[in-house]
């Protein structure tokens, strides 16, 4: 009984990446084809990436101080301060900056992305879009994917900014560093693959966040409970698959 359990699990688990990997290849096919709709990419961009801004900034820049309070109280039991500001910018670049940013934007955007296709999936609005010969792929599903995948990068390139320049405040104002030479130890030991790291992670993430968003809202069934659940599970699976995928980078670019 427990062996036909875990069979079940992985045959069904099998099954969803193949849905998942034919849904990506049909809405890569169809948004690769001419026509474009450049309006309904621009509106995906503001969404992902504008409208992110306030909530990527706020978590950055509180993360960054609380992270240079932690690495103060470490560093100084060992009278290695001069540290913090390298440790500070290594860790926001390469990993809390990319995490942090793709799971905030997983909360904010992947629910209310599923929550609108679901809704309009349940209430057959996508059934009259194809009516129309509007395909729903091209229309619905690749602009959003390929907003994530270009804008992310930019939302994980402001929040290495304002994460470093919280560190920044709190070591030169609370803990009496140096200004130019907190400045100093930071550009001085950042390499431009540490940065570019980062902004590869942010681009998965931001297609990951995207596909499991639109494939959740897209598969919706049920009313209304249906599109609660599909945006639930649209959530989580993107913030687990982050964390995943961030180990995975993580040895493929270290």
């Amino acid at each position: 009984m427990f062996l036909e359990k875990i069979g079940q699990l992985f045959i069904s688990f099998i099954k969803s990446i193949g849905k998942v990997s034919v849904f990506l290849f049909k809405s890569l096919f169809y948004g690769l084809v001419p026509p474009f709709y450049w309006k309904q990419i621009r509106n995906e961009a503001l969404q992902i990436g504008y409208f992110s801004l306030p909530v990527v900034g706020l978590t950055a820049i509180f993360t960054g101080m609380a992270f240079a309070i932690q690495c103060y109280t470490g560093f100084s039991k060992f009278s290695a301060e001069n540290g913090i500001p390298t440790v500070i910018m290594i860790s926001m670049v390469r990993e809390l900056g990319p995490v942090l940013t793709a799971l905030m934007v997983a909360g904010r955007l992947g629910g209310s992305m599923t929550a609108s296709i679901g809704t309009m999936r349940v209430t057959e609005q996508i059934d009259a879009i194809t009516t129309l010969s509007v395909n729903p792929y091209k229309y619905l599903i690749f602009p959003k994917i390929l907003a994530g995948i270009i804008f992310l990068p930019f939302l994980v390139f402001i929040d290495d900014i304002i994460g470093i320049f919280g560190g920044y405040l709190i070591c030169v104002y609370n803990f009496g560093f140096n200004s130019s030479n907190y400045i100093f130890q930071t550009f001085h030991y950042m390499e431009f693959w540490d940065v570019m790291s980062g902004l590869i992670k942010g681009a998965f993430f931001g297609f990951t966040i995207c596909l499991m968003g639109c494939y959740y809202g897209f598969h919706s069934n049920g009313g209304a409970e249906g599109v609660g659940k599909a945006t639930t599970n649209s959530v989580v699976s993107s913030s687990v698959l982050i964390l995943f995928f961030d180990y995975v980078l993580t040895l493929a670019l270290f």
